[in-house]
């Protein structure tokens, strides 16, 4: 059974920095891509960013430039850096992998992320 296991949120003032991790664990396939997502109250999931196998990284307009997306193929984990925090990052932020075909798209539990002005 394949998990996603998100360490790193917090509280952090604006203009402050923090690392997410997810690890997946129970996959043998390292993942097609990996990406981070969030979802603030009252408003819909969104993507920020997404990597692939090879490194291919793409970003939403809003962090590009302040977050910096990573992954360790070996152990099967993904990285955000996230500096310059603003207020309007507060949000629960979801670990997403794509592990396609043999097995499916899965989720992390979410991490809570709040920056407070």
């Amino acid at each position: 059974q394949v998990q996603l296991v998100e360490s790193g949120g917090g509280l952090v003032q604006a203009g402050g920095s923090l690392r997410l991790s997810c690890a997946a664990s129970g996959s043998i396939i390292s993942p097609n891509a990996m990406g981070w997502y969030r979802q603030a109250p009252g408003k819909q999931r969104e993507l920020v960013a997404v990597i692939t196998r090879d490194g291919s990284a793409n970003y939403a307009d809003s962090v590009k430039g302040r977050f910096t997306i990573s992954r360790d193929n070996a152990k099967n984990t993904v990285y955000l850096q996230m500096n310059n925090l603003e207020p309007e990052d507060t949000a629960v932020y979801y670990c997403n992998a794509d592990i396609r075909p043999i097995y499916g798209i899965y989720w992390g539990q979410g991490t809570q992320v709040t920056v407070s002005s």
